[in-house]
């Protein structure tokens, strides 16, 4: 038996439930109009700490949350198919969630990054990526979701960091559009 043999018996229950009725139609737009950008870590699992049901979020997961070339273009493509799709539906905000204790920090220890550049990794991507602070990386990626050229006037973006230690989520970077001015509350 594998670890995954487990999961398949947890997915046979999840298949008697009627949790797939409750989705949202059109898959990128979703129940709470939230798009989530947090790290594969485990412990920043966001439907736990933000109690997420299925189909309550688009979730993107990046080594250290971080806003990457790969994570930009998927975000380009849901902003197309929203543009040209449902151009009169309202849009999503972006939630850009950092994580203390974040293991994508080891990218800054030099001796463990140099044996991985040995490997042919590019040594700027990985101290790019690194997390140690994320008060101080979070307004970087919320920024530069914010320079991308595709991304909608009316899309809002902001930024929390996650401590593991505590569960608790603190503000960031205040939600903000293309023009960094603070979004109004409706």
């Amino acid at each position: 038996m594998t670890g995954f043999t487990r999961l398949l018996e947890h997915n046979e229950h999840f298949a008697s439930t009627d949790a797939r009725e409750r989705v949202p139609a059109i898959p990128f737009l979703p129940n709470r109009q939230v798009y989530v950008l947090t790290c594969i870590d485990p412990r920043v699992d966001p439907s736990s700490i933000l109690e997420l049901d299925l189909g309550d979020a688009i979730v993107a997961r990046t080594v250290g949350g971080r806003a990457n070339p790969s994570f930009l273009e998927d975000l380009a493509w849901i902003c197309y198919l929203h543009r040209t799709k449902t151009p009169d539906a309202d849009w999503f905000e972006i939630v850009v969630i950092h994580h203390t204790d974040c293991g994508s920090g080891l990218m800054a220890d030099d001796d463990l990054r140099a044996g991985f550049v040995a490997d042919g990794h590019d040594d700027q991507v990985l101290l790019d990526t690194a997390v140690t602070d994320p008060h101080l990386t979070v307004p970087v990626d919320v920024r530069r979701i914010l320079d991308a050229p595709f991304l909608p006037d009316a899309v809002t973006v902001s930024g929390y960091a996650y401590d593991v230690t505590t569960g608790r989520l603190s503000l960031v970077t205040p939600a903000a559009t293309r023009g960094l001015q603070p979004a109004r509350s409706s």
